[in-house]
């Protein structure tokens, strides 16, 4: 998954993503979401790679990217790729399940980034993204709002979310963006076949 945002002003620019399989000397890619390209939802694509130091060098189509990495996965208690699974209503329900078909809301994790997606494979809508630091302690999840493709006022807020991990599941609660109470519950991505 990648996104882009202006350093100046902090303006969502686009974001896409998909399922990646690592080769000895290539990614397979197949694109699940794209908001700028949506034609390129369901495509498969295999892009060259190599990794020197601290430097992840693509090459696609004879373009070269080169990225620079920005953490090292620690402290890592939530680093990986989690699928939304399920929610409370309130307080006292229990959790009402949601396995992840064509529409998903992912969140993918570094050691201190994060980044979440909504989109729809079958429609190829893309729903939206986020995304920026976080702190994973103490019982305590703490986003740090970088850029949000829904609304950029959101830009620069902290969230903070009690946290509970019994993997392969992560449940966190607390309030919404906007406010609201949430009780979400957030799976690794690997646990559903076909995800």
């Amino acid at each position: 998954m990648k996104g882009a945002y202006t350093t100046e002003g902090n303006r969502f620019v686009s974001a896409s993503g998909g399922i990646m399989k690592i080769m000895p000397e290539e990614l397979e890619m197949e694109v699940e979401f794209d908001n700028k390209n949506t034609a390129e939802v369901g495509s498969m694509h295999l892009i060259s790679y190599r990794v020197t130091a601290n430097q992840l060098q693509l090459t696609h189509h004879n373009e070269k990217e080169t990225w620079v990495r920005v953490d090292d996965g620690k402290p890592g208690v939530l680093f990986g790729a989690w699928l939304f699974s399920g929610r409370k209503a309130n307080a006292v329900d229990s959790i009402t399940a949601y396995v992840p078909g064509v529409r998903k809301t992912m969140k993918i994790l570094s050691g201190n980034r994060f980044q979440w997606a909504a989109f729809n494979t079958e429609t190829k809508a893309f729903l939206g993204t986020g995304g920026g630091t976080y702190t994973a302690e103490n019982g305590l999840y703490t986003e740090n709002i970088a850029f949000f493709s829904r609304d950029d006022t959101r830009v620069g807020a902290t969230l903070s979310f009690d946290l509970s991990l019994s993997k392969p599941h992560w449940y966190h609660s607390g309030q919404s963006s906007k406010g609201d109470p949430i009780f979400e519950r957030w799976t690794l991505r690997n646990t559903f076949a076909d995800q």
